[in-house]
């Protein structure tokens, strides 16, 4: 790095402004530039400029926040049709969406993105304003902690839930303003919606209840994995729930492909014949456009690798053009689902593999991200009934439940080993169907995957 004198002389000659009036008069001075000097940024730095191959993989980050959500209009206009709807002056009372799906299917991102169009239309002036709470439930520390975010969102303070929960009362049931926006329309989001089951469902219950209120102006929006949760919830819940439902189905390959496309949109980065090739192997297993987007991802990664590589042993300073094909996408395929978890599963024993298969079955068909050796036991004495198997038992079970812990296949809730022990996988259910849905031992597993 190089060092500019000539600047470290123009600060250091330069006087503090608060000087005179600082307690402190070193206030605003710099202290050890004498020493390190003012750093220059390399011009070969400053210069650098992107390749497709960069761009590609930062327009592929999951983080990345897309320019348009394809594949969802349907969707999206009934969400939008729902929350119009529901902040209209005369019908902002009781209002619920329920919005279910499996994992990936863009329920979070429609939702968000409709928010975006609407603020939009407020700032226009076309549409009622109102007021937006998001909230994850994977991101509370006990379910009751959703009181405190709320009225935190809507007043500015930071108080205990249980204080939170007395002035959300006064705030939804009797009309008690708590904030500058309480006369608009509050539309709350909760994403994870499970997560907020308690034994007795108080927390679902309270939150649902409020938009039943005259003077609540709440409108709900649930989002969760499960397809059957209002029927799970306790007759006085699921009554406020309502009946107004969102199903979000999983991707085909031509709407992965789509998907993909729209994120690489004026990037010169992909072959098409990768990008579908990649699309229908994701479709085939999950359907999870997250999936996609990570193996395209990782093979961008591992062409500009390999293109960076060979222009360094070329000692050739001109940028070569690459695009990633078919075999880097199946590189990244390989990567991902050849991990040593899923050799693991794939060498498994017969009982494991059944084992497994039912976790998945019992998640999938719960929603829920664990289930407990109970369950499970239930679930795979149906399974070996109906393909003809023989039950190895509950001790045996627990031996084979245990075998998958030590290998971090399973995670099992730690204490005594009883009926009610939590298991939860400890990898994506993706995983398990990849590993076990060809399997030549047990074919009839690929049923309940």
């Amino acid at each position: 790095m190089d060092y500019d004198e000539e600047s470290i002389k123009n600060i250091l000659a330069k006087p503090s402004r608060a000087h005179e009036l600082a307690a402190n008069s070193q206030k605003g001075r710099f202290f050890g530039l004498q020493k390190i000097g003012v750093k220059k940024i390399p011009e070969h730095v400053r210069c650098h400029k992107q390749t497709d191959l960069e761009r590609a993989k930062a327009a592929l980050l999951l983080a990345s926040l897309p320019k348009s959500l394809p594949c969802r209009d349907k969707e999206m206009l009934e969400i939008t049709a729902f929350i119009k709807d529901a902040i209209s002056d005369d019908k902002c009372l009781g209002r619920c969406l329920y919005i279910h799906g499996v994992p990936g299917t863009g329920k979070t991102m429609s939702v968000l993105a409709v928010m975006r169009n609407l603020r939009t239309e407020v700032d226009a002036g076309s549409i009622r304003p109102y007021s937006f709470v998001e909230i994850n439930g994977l991101k509370l520390a006990s379910p009751e902690n959703i009181y405190r975010v709320i009225y935190e969102a809507l007043s500015g303070h930071r108080v205990s839930w249980k204080k939170a929960l007395h002035l959300l009362n006064e705030r939804f049931s009797e009309g008690k303003k708590i904030g500058k926006e309480d006369d608009k329309p509050c539309i709350l989001l909760i994403d994870e919606l499970d997560l907020l089951l308690t034994r007795n469902q108080s927390v679902l219950y309270n939150i649902l209840d409020w938009p039943t209120k005259p003077h609540s102006k709440l409108v709900v929006i649930g989002i969760a994995n499960t397809m059957d949760l209002p029927e799970k919830l306790l007759p006085r819940i699921s009554s406020r729930m309502g009946i107004e439902r969102l199903c979000f189905g999983p991707y085909n390959y031509q709407q992965l492909q789509e998907i993909v496309s729209s994120r690489l949109k004026g990037i010169n980065a992909f072959k098409e014949q990768a990008i579908e090739y990649a699309s229908r192997k994701v479709a085939a297993i999950s359907g999870d456009a997250r999936r996609a987007l990570e193996i395209c991802r990782r093979a961008a990664e591992i062409t500009d690798y390999r293109l960076k590589k060979l222009i360094s042993n070329s000692n050739n300073a001109s940028q070569g053009k690459s695009l990633v094909g078919m075999a880097e996408v199946e590189a990244a395929i390989q990567e991902m689902f050849q991990a040593p978890h899923i050799q693991v599963m794939k060498t498994s024993s017969r009982l494991s593999k059944i084992f497994l298969t039912a976790m998945v079955y019992e998640l999938y068909k719960t929603g829920m991200g664990e289930t407990t050796f109970e369950k499970l036991a239930m679930t795979v004495s149906c399974l070996c009934t109906s393909n003809g198997e023989a039950f190895p038992g509950h001790d045996m079970l627990l031996k084979i439940g245990c075998k998958l812990g030590e290998c971090r296949i399973v995670l099992c809730e730690s204490g005594a080993k009883h009926r009610l022990q939590k298991l939860q996988l400890n990898f994506p259910s993706d995983d398990v169907t990849f590993a076990l849905k060809d399997s030549k031992e047990l074919p009839w597993l690929a049923k309940y995957l």
